[in-house]
């Protein structure tokens, strides 16, 4: 039985990531999932990995409390339209990462606007797929609703019902500044991210021996599925293009400075990477907090099972909270550097403990 205020029954239409993380996130709250997917295989393994059971052909128990579209922006106007045809459930919403257009074609396919809530939950990974779904994806995340003016009151209750289970803050936000504001922090980072891991691609061996962790974290959300992000860099074209034509502005500026050589050159290029140092400290810490200054305390470890668990118990064992943690490798060696974020006044007691049980703590 679903717990009080939670969807009773979902159905879930598309088990890619986050369908399959929204379902495996339901059934942990007690709520009846059924999922429906095209690709047969897909659907198959977010039942095996428990995250509902495959909605049947005919409904026999009446419409679902809610339907959730995980499916990408192109799609969204016509299953939402389908859905409200096969009357599959009360309320639906969907989890596009965009919304303007979904909403436009919706309302043109003649789609019941009072029972949708546009939605998209701000999380995910660079993996794809139900293989790589977490009932956990959505925790402290934002949950964008984008509700038009005639959606109906219980439609958005219950839409804002079903993020608070997941785990997620739910933010309504109108669905065109959604759009401008996801591809100033998502969509078009998404593309730079690539622009940078392309040249990667005829790079020499010695290059790629010495990537570091600079590279790798600019480059990380570049793995991501290139079918999946074309739909939704298509779908949100303009505000997409109009961010990178300043970045690539400010690029092409530091370019020609950078090849003047000058010290007064130089001095423009510092003002870039100082607006950088400025743009990175506005964005929000933990829970949407203020941004939080850490210290780092690294610590050299071997290569083999059980070691990261061993520092975490260590931490906390001296009453450290860890706030975030990397790990870079060395290259051809059986060892690498753990560099754990920590509240500056917590840093020397993690440092010391560490030490005292045997772990090598520069500094």
């Amino acid at each position: 039985m679903a717990e009080e205020g939670v969807p009773g029954r979902i159905v879930v239409i598309g088990t890619g990531l986050i369908g399959t993380s929204i379902a495996l996130a339901m059934r942990e709250r007690g709520s009846e999932v059924l999922l429906t997917d095209r690709d047969a295989a897909s659907l198959r393994m977010a039942v095996e990995l428990g995250a509902g059971e495959a909605l049947p052909d005919a409904a026999g128990a009446g419409p679902a409390d809610l339907a959730v579209l995980a499916v990408p922006p192109a799609a969204v106007a016509v299953t939402l339209l389908d859905a409200q045809k096969r009357g599959l459930a009360a309320v639906y919403t969907d989890v596009a990462s965009v919304k303007a257009q979904p909403l436009r074609q919706a309302a043109e396919l003649g789609c019941d606007l009072s029972s949708f809530v546009a939605g998209h939950p701000l999380a995910g990974r660079e993996r794809s797929g139900p293989a790589a779904a977490r009932p956990d994806l959505f925790l402290g995340r934002p949950w964008a609703l984008c509700p038009t003016s005639g959606a109906a009151p219980e439609a958005v209750a219950a839409v804002t019902a079903l993020a608070r289970a997941c785990g997620a803050e739910p933010v309504v936000v109108d669905a065109a500044e959604h759009d401008d504001a996801v591809a100033l922090v998502s969509h078009a980072p998404h593309v730079v991210s690539a622009a940078v891991a392309a040249r990667l691609t005829g790079a020499a061996d010695v290059a790629l021996g010495l990537a570091g962790q600079g590279v790798r974290d600019v480059t990380r959300i570049a793995a991501s599925d290139p079918r999946l992000w074309i739909g939704i860099l298509t779908a949100n074209a303009a505000p997409v293009a109009d961010v990178l034509e300043a970045v690539a502005t400010d690029l092409a500026v530091a370019a020609s400075l950078l090849r003047d050589g000058s010290d007064e050159a130089a001095t423009h290029v510092a003002d870039l990477l100082l607006r950088g140092n400025a743009g990175r400290s506005r964005i929000p810490g933990k829970h949407g907090g203020e941004p939080s200054a850490y210290a780092v305390v690294p610590v050299v470890i071997p290569d083999r099972p059980g070691e990261l668990a061993m520092i975490f118990q260590a931490a906390g064992i001296a009453g450290v909270n860890i706030e975030d943690v990397t790990i870079e490798h060395s290259p051809g060696r059986p060892l690498g550097v753990l560099e754990i974020a920590v509240r500056p006044e917590e840093a020397e007691r993690l440092a010391a403990e560490l030490r005292a049980r045997g772990w090598s703590v520069p500094g």
